[in-house]
């Protein structure tokens, strides 16, 4: 590679060699010199890489400036080859710096820190001055940017102390404003309340004048009460008087009556032989047919109660639900988790609550009966997202009511005379709904019934 100003080069790199920093490099100079060797990394072969440098060739500038930044600036350090080679792009990209660095004069419009990483890279004579240099204008212009800083931040917060002072004025006025207003509904209040101890001394002595009218009232009514016990005791002696007398004209009644009532086996007598004669005149045959032939029993070869017991439905014959639920307007209620537990209690909730729903909703089409499914809320850790499906209505408890509790209220909100059905093998659901006047069925009945959906 063709090397421009190679005699003064080595001389400048052996000069600088007997330099050394005192100090750590400022960090302005030091991210400049990780740009530089960061963009002339990229003329470089792997071969002219140090070893630990090798693996970030195929990095982009930046990522490398990124990533790779403490490995380059400790290779320019210790790697004097890998600085010279750096040096060269250096002189090829920057010639005119490089120039003047090497020269002794560096340009005085340039940027001191641009100045400082090129002379760290290179080497030249009293590289060490102009790093120190840099780092104290960077150090300058930092207390110089803190400086404006400070003063723009010292100006807003005069200005914000001017607009608090108005503010605080703003609202002093408002405040006494509002006390004022507050002042005068105060005596405003003060009147009402003077008017209403007026209002309830008058109430009071009304209510002295009412207790004295009601003494008065009460007095009397003691009085007609008195008398109305005297009338009473005057009626029930009359009462017993009368009684008395209807006793006598009872048995004066039966000792007439003794007449009459021979008068009227006479007459009965005659009606008999009437009817012997118009019998045999007419000669009817004797009666075939008793009263106890009219009596319904069961005869011997004949079915008897127990016969005709043993053929109704069983308690889990899916047959008894459709008949149930082929009553008008019938209502199903669901014990959700009593019956998946029955039925299939290994599968996690979430399943056993589709399986269940799918189920309901196809034996919702086939019946068309409502059907309400109900799940206990206090197992789920959080709320369920779910899509009840046609025909099937989905609840669960809140928190602190139990599904029973649920079940019951939904029994007790339907109106007297429908036909309400709730399955649940829980004995205290099925009796609290028995009383309320819903007919309970056993969770096996549903299971079957569901296996022939």
């Amino acid at each position: 590679m063709e090397q421009p100003d190679s005699g003064a080069g080595p001389a400048g790199a052996a000069g600088g060699a007997a330099e050394a920093l005192d100090r750590p490099l400022p960090e302005g100079v030091r991210h400049r010199v990780v740009a530089l060797v960061s963009d002339a990394f990229g003329g470089l072969t792997v071969s002219d890489l140090p070893t630990q440098l090798r693996q970030y060739a195929r990095f982009t500038p930046s990522r490398r400036a990124k990533f790779a930044g403490n490995a380059m600036a400790a290779a320019l350090e210790t790697d004097p080859v890998f600085r010279q080679r750096i040096g060269e792009r250096l002189r090829e990209s920057q010639p005119e710096l490089a120039g003047a660095l090497e020269s002794g004069a560096p340009p005085a419009a340039a940027d001191p820190v641009d100045v400082a990483a090129a002379a760290y890279v290179l080497r030249p004579g009293g590289w060490v001055k102009l790093v120190a240099a840099a780092g104290e204008e960077a150090q300058r212009a930092d207390a110089e940017r803190v400086d404006e800083e400070t003063r723009r931040e010292l100006e807003r917060l005069r200005e914000e102390v001017d607009r608090l002072r108005v503010q605080t004025r703003s609202e002093t006025e408002r405040l006494r404003t509002e006390l004022e207003a507050a002042r005068k509904e105060a005596e405003s209040l003060q009147r009402k309340l003077r008017s209403a101890q007026s209002d309830v001394k008058r109430g009071e002595a009304a209510l002295r004048r009412s207790a004295a009218e009601h003494e008065t009232s009460r007095a009397e009514v003691q009085a007609q009460l008195s008398a109305a016990e005297s009338e009473t005791r005057r009626l029930k002696a009359r009462l017993g008087e009368v009684e008395s007398a209807l006793e006598v004209s009872r048995r004066t009644a039966r000792e007439g009556r003794s007449i009459e009532d021979m008068r009227v086996r006479l007459l009965l007598d005659t009606v008999l032989d009437a009817a012997q004669g118009l019998r045999r005149e007419l000669a009817l045959p004797p009666a075939l047919l008793h009263p106890a032939d009219t009596v319904e029993a069961v005869e011997p070869g004949r079915m008897t109660p127990k016969d005709i017991a043993a053929r109704a439905l069983s308690e889990t014959d899916p047959a008894l639900l459709d008949q149930l639920l082929a009553l008008p307007q019938a209502h199903l209620v669901v014990d959700g988790y009593n019956v998946t537990k029955t039925g299939y209690p290994t599968m996690p909730l979430e399943k056993q609550r589709l399986r269940l729903l799918g189920g309901l909703a196809m034996l919702a089409a086939q019946t068309g009966a409502e059907i309400t499914c109900v799940f206990d809320g206090a197992e789920l850790a959080a709320p369920v997202l779910l899509a009840p499906p046609r025909g099937v209505r989905v609840l669960f408890s809140k928190p602190g009511v139990t599904a029973d509790e649920l079940i019951r209220q939904l029994v007790r909100a339907e109106p007297p005379g429908r036909p309400v059905v709730v399955v649940s093998t829980d004995r205290e659901v099925a009796d609290g709904v028995a009383k309320a006047g819903a007919r309970p069925v056993a969770s096996a009945m549903l299971l079957k019934r569901l296996s022939r959906v």
